[in-house]
């Protein structure tokens, strides 16, 4: 590290002082000699976050006696935040652990039941309440990949009979067991979804405005069994704390939370990267061997496929191969770059696809956007390459300026022309999966390069087999 690196470290922590260690001061608080009631109201300005980073830090029975200290409710929020919730729930006994997921949101406690065996999960959700049951088997009912088994029963609910007043009262009644108040959703008289009020328009209402007036009808809403990859760009296109999620009847059955949201997307971005690695789903590091090598055996073999194809191509060029083994060095740069342009291409076709909805226009011109894009990166890289690699040949490896400005010629050119087709390429695949559709994440990574090797194989030694030997006669 340099001087001058030093210096503006020190100033960057001048400018943003270092954050106070909070884990450290939990663990002193749970360890400390004072009376539980201390340890309790000390422990009540700490996040939740916070409390659960220190858990694995902490042996069983500190474990279990901080839970006694901050009480049920308090544990309950905690537990929402652990990566490894189970870990921990396996720990306490059935009843006290059946009463913390009791407490839980019922979105998070499915998240923690999930990962239980199935004996144990059962058990636990019979120890539990019926409201309790009723939510998670509601969440349960529904695939992974529906809205519903994203949603919260966390929310609070008006009639449209009511007046301000008895509004308000029905918040404060509601707020004791759902806290998601900053928006209230509001029922007609068949009990459908009709619209939703901020509390805060609610809260500086005069009490002879109608209740109605307040509503905006509007209001955005999602179906219960609509998968996540429709309608999430819907989610993410309305800046709100929560959006309902209806049955087919109107009826509201939960919410969708800005929290709730934001694991979606994580969730979806991790499978994203997952396809472009040419992997089924994510893995964790806990994950069986053979659950691995299900994911990624099928991709593999058809890549395997894909490769003895070119491999094959590349044999039917043997003749010019043989007679010019210099052009076989400068392979991998035509293969490269082919590969890098049709990457690049694929990236921003599938970030375009996922963030709009293009029609058959647009599609059109965004295929001839990235053809001239691939056309003038391939003039300009190819030029370079012609510059560099005839002075090489000439120079290091003593062909004749003509011979080596030919083979150099050669080389520009198939890099221009499988830079060109790369980029098309790139493009085209993820349109046509998503018009099929299928997820255009599918046309991964490892998929793009193989057949961009094909391009750049057939087009490099073509080049060559025309150029170099059928025109300039070079042997």
């Amino acid at each position: 590290m340099t001087v001058e690196d030093k210096i503006d470290d020190k100033e960057l922590k001048d400018i943003n002082p270092q954050r106070d260690d909070y884990e450290d001061e939990i663990i002193q608080i749970i360890k400390s000699d004072e009376p539980a009631y201390k340890k309790k109201e000390e422990l009540d300005d700490y996040h939740e976050n916070d409390i659960a980073a220190v858990l694995e830090k902490l042996d069983v029975k500190e474990r279990r006696k901080l839970y006694s200290i901050m009480g049920l409710e308090r544990v309950s929020e905690v537990f929402a935040y652990l990566d490894d919730p189970e870990e921990f729930i396996e720990e306490l006994d059935s009843e006290l652990a059946a009463d913390i997921l009791e407490n839980m949101e019922a979105d998070d406690a499915v998240d923690i039941l999930d990962e239980l065996e199935d004996e144990k999960s059962e058990e636990l959700i019979q120890l539990m309440d019926k409201e309790a049951k009723k939510d998670i088997d509601l969440i349960q009912s529904y695939d992974d990949d529906e809205i519903g088994s994203k949603m919260t029963t966390n929310y609070v609910t008006l009639t449209l009979n009511l007046t301000i007043k008895q509004a308000m009262k029905r918040v404060v009644e509601q707020a004791a067991d759902n806290d998601n108040i900053s928006t209230l959703y509001v029922l007609d008289s068949e009990n459908k979804f009709y619209g939703a009020i901020d509390l805060t328009d609610l809260i500086v209402a005069r009490e002879y405005v109608v209740l109605e007036t307040l509503v905006t009808t509007s209001y955005p809403f999602v179906y219960d069994h609509e998968t996540v990859d429709d309608c999430i760009e819907d989610l993410k296109d309305y800046s709100e704390d929560s959006i309902p999620v209806l049955d087919r009847d109107q009826h509201i059955l939960g919410v969708i939370t800005s929290q709730d949201l934001l694991e979606v997307v994580d969730e979806e971005m991790g499978e994203d990267y997952a396809k472009l690695a040419a992997l089924a789903s994510e893995e964790d590091l806990e994950e069986p061997l053979v659950e691995s090598l299900k994911k990624r055996i099928p991709w593999l073999v058809i890549l395997l496929m894909l490769g003895l194809g070119v491999s094959s191509v590349t044999g039917m060029f043997e003749h010019v191969i043989a007679t010019l083994p210099i052009i076989v060095s400068f392979q991998s740069v035509i293969l490269g770059m082919s590969g890098n342009v049709g990457t690049q291409s694929l990236a921003v076709t599938i970030r375009v696809l996922t963030d709009e909805e293009l029609t058959l226009r647009q599609q059109l011109g965004f295929v001839l956007k990235e053809l001239k894009v691939g056309f003038f990166n391939g003039m300009i890289i190819g030029s370079i390459s012609f510059m560099i690699t005839g002075l090489f040949i000439w120079l290091a490896k003593g062909q004749t300026v003509v011979n080596a400005f030919a083979m150099s010629g050669c080389i520009g050119g198939a890099l221009w022309l499988a830079m060109i087709i790369s980029s098309v390429v790139g493009t085209i695949i993820p349109i046509f999966f998503t018009k099929i559709k299928v997820d255009p994440a599918v046309a991964s990574g490892p998929l793009i390069s193989t057949v961009n090797d094909l391009v750049a194989v057939v087009t490099y030694y073509g080049l060559a087999w025309t150029l170099l030997l059928n025109i300039v006669h070079m042997a």
